[in-house]
């Protein structure tokens, strides 16, 4: 059987047991060196760098920015800068919560005024834009962000060149390529990332592209489950071991404990 979810607080064990386990396996290689998700990453969160800033020097140095691109509307540095500054932004308290990682509301509607200053910047700097914050925006981009996987794919592509091949910047390629509706490339990608992969790993990450590629819709932790192989894993929860099986198709499902037989004894 499934897990029970109705016992209390026992949905959110569930939750943290399946993706964790799920994700052991495919994300633990691919979210290696990818500034991404959901998180976005964090998985891949790139955009933790506070440099030991406060907030108001934060909200100071956005307003600094803002006032530069009003001045100077056509400097692709001054969007570069007010870019830099928002993100900076995005991970105080009110946009990002520092417990999951997660963006608020409010913090998605600042992402949308980043993603705004990013695409001016490119629109001005449309030759050698910056790969550094460009790898910062894949976190904007990805599915705890904004989710638009089309800018994702144009990010991923200002960074790709500029780094060691890599199977987990592929496989990322590949997975948001399916997403933006370019199996072309997505399948491109894909066999980059499958080939640059270890070869106990490419077995994984394949199920796990070709499970994007038939359901682009499809989450990234529910991709990966379906790449969990057979097996039995064991997780430990408030202190007590959970005996899982995966029978390689994404399902986990939990195995009894056995309670080991009390031994009778004599009295003489």
């Amino acid at each position: 059987m499934l897990f029970d979810l109705r016992g209390r607080g026992r949905r959110r064990t569930v939750q943290v047991i399946y993706l964790g386990l799920a994700l052991i396996f495919l994300l633990g290689f691919v979210g290696f060196g990818v500034g991404v998700g959901g998180g976005g990453g964090g998985l891949f969160n790139a955009l933790t760098e506070n440099n030991g800033s406060s907030s108001a020097s934060f909200t100071a140095k956005v307003a600094a920015a803002q006032k530069h691109v009003k001045r100077e509307p056509n400097n692709p540095q001054a969007w570069l800068a007010l870019t830099e500054a928002q993100l900076h932004q995005s991970t105080e308290e009110a946009y990002s919560n520092p417990t999951t990682g997660q963006f608020t509301s409010k913090g998605k509607q600042l992402l949308a005024q980043v993603s705004h200053s990013w695409n001016t910047y490119l629109t001005l700097q449309a030759h050698n834009p910056n790969s550094t914050l460009a790898q910062r925006m894949l976190t904007v981009y990805g599915e705890e962000g904004l989710n638009q996987a089309a800018d994702e794919v144009a990010a991923l592509q200002i960074v790709i060149p500029t780094k060691p091949p890599s199977a987990a910047l592929y496989a990322t390629l590949a997975e948001y390529s399916y997403k933006a509706h370019n199996p072309g490339q997505g399948d491109l990608a894909a066999a980059k990332a499958v080939s640059l992969a270890p070869s106990g790993e490419r077995k994984r990450i394949k199920a796990y592209l070709e499970a994007i590629k038939k359901n682009p819709s499809e989450s990234a932790a529910s991709a990966a489950s379906s790449a969990v192989p057979s097996g039995t894993y064991t997780a430990t929860v408030g202190g007590k071991k959970t005996v899982l099986k995966s029978s390689g198709g994404g399902t986990l499902t939990s195995v009894p404990a056995t309670t080991p037989a009390k031994t009778s004894s004599t009295k003489k």
